[in-house]
């Protein structure tokens, strides 16, 4: 005998009140409100509930009855699989979650292409508020968030006037990273920068391409650079910047070995990110450079492959940042004025960093 296609129809908050005796509330309660009710009324319902095959409220009701979606979006201008791939994003993505876990929400991943201007996916996001994590200023995803009537935190870049911040001073800490340089000796050096714009750029940027940097992160990492090897006479329109469009450790290798080609009489990369240091290292040692006796190479950041090649970097605490920033949106108010939350960096000194040699120790050296 064939068996029958007919399916059960599935249970509804009516009727499971209704095979229970109870009224809608209380069956809403079990799941909203379970403090309303005695452990064993909830018990029962919730038996009950999964014996009949009710699956519980519609969460999409629910948000349009109570007008909270119960989750902060977090808008990442990369693809999806960067916020899983990237250290420091990482870092910051764990301390949010902690954030968000502690306050009862969810977290909405909005992650969106660099390259592409469809806003569509800032619009259909069902959130409570943003958390916006280091975009340029001139960002089309940014000014859709800004459009929405949530609360909104940016961490790291950019700043935005009447919107609540977290970050570092980017510019001070690369400065004291500079002196650190500039006391061993060195004044002839490189630096590898990450993306300064929307627009690809792998190749040299040049003065006027960095001081209008729309990613300001960037722009003051370089700056402190300025500040700091100016005043012992360095012209920073000698200093070679090499950009790199895309955040991984074969382009920050490919940026040191733009570098390097063009001068090979460098003794030191500045690297405005671990990860490409990490890349520089590799190049490097590619070359049969010895780090630090032949190169000093230094990074930003922090992260745990930076500690474990013992890298000369400025440690930031990236999750420390996440959980400041999910803090802050999570306890918004109508406090009058915007919040800045600004954390502190540390000076790593590592093994990659030394005085330069010599020319004669490069002549009639190994």
């Amino acid at each position: 005998m064939a068996r029958s296609m007919h399916m059960r129809r599935p249970a509804t908050l009516a009727s499971l009140a209704a095979e229970l005796g109870v009224s809608r509330t209380t069956v809403s309660n079990a799941y909203n409100r379970p403090d309303q009710l005695s452990p064993e009324l909830r018990r029962r319902v919730l038996e009950t509930a999964r014996r009949l095959g009710y699956p519980g409220p519609d969460p999409v009701a629910r948000s349009l009855r109570t007008r909270k979606a119960g989750a902060v979006g977090l808008l990442l201008t990369e693809n999806l699989s960067y916020a899983f791939r990237d250290p420091a994003a990482l870092g910051f993505l764990e301390g949010l979650a902690l954030a968000c876990e502690g306050a009862g929400q969810g977290l909405h991943l909005v992650p969106v292409n660099p390259e592409r201007e469809d806003v569509a996916a800032v619009h259909r996001a069902g959130v409570d508020g943003f958390v916006v994590y280091s975009v340029p200023d001139d960002d089309p995803h940014l000014a859709a968030v800004l459009s929405r009537p949530v609360p909104t935190v940016v961490c790291d870049q950019p700043r935005v006037e009447g919107v609540d911040r977290v970050g570092i001073d980017d510019r001070a800490a690369m400065h004291e990273l500079a002196e650190r340089l500039i006391a061993l000796g060195h004044r002839r050096v490189g630096v590898v920068c990450m993306r300064l714009a929307r627009d690809r750029n792998d190749s040299f940027a040049g003065l006027e391409r960095q001081q209008s940097a729309h990613f300001h992160v960037q722009r003051a990492r370089l700056a402190g650079l300025a500040d700091a090897f100016g005043t012992v006479g360095v012209a920073w329109t000698d200093v070679p910047v090499a950009e790199r469009f895309d955040h991984s450790s074969a382009c920050g290798a490919a940026a040191a070995a733009q570098l390097l080609d063009t001068d090979p009489e460098l003794t030191a990369l500045i690297c405005t990110s671990d990860i490409l240091a990490l890349g520089a290292l590799t190049e490097a040692r590619r070359r049969g450079l010895r780090v630090p006796q032949d190169l000093t190479i230094t990074g930003f950041d922090g992260i745990p492959e930076a500690e474990r090649a013992g890298l000369t970097t400025v440690r930031q605490p990236v999750l420390e940042k996440g959980k400041a920033a999910g803090k802050l949106l999570l306890g918004a108010v109508d406090h009058g004025r915007p919040r800045q939350i600004v954390l502190q960096t540390e000076l790593v000194t590592g093994s990659t960093a030394a005085p330069p040699r010599s020319a004669e120790e490069r002549w009639f050296g190994p």
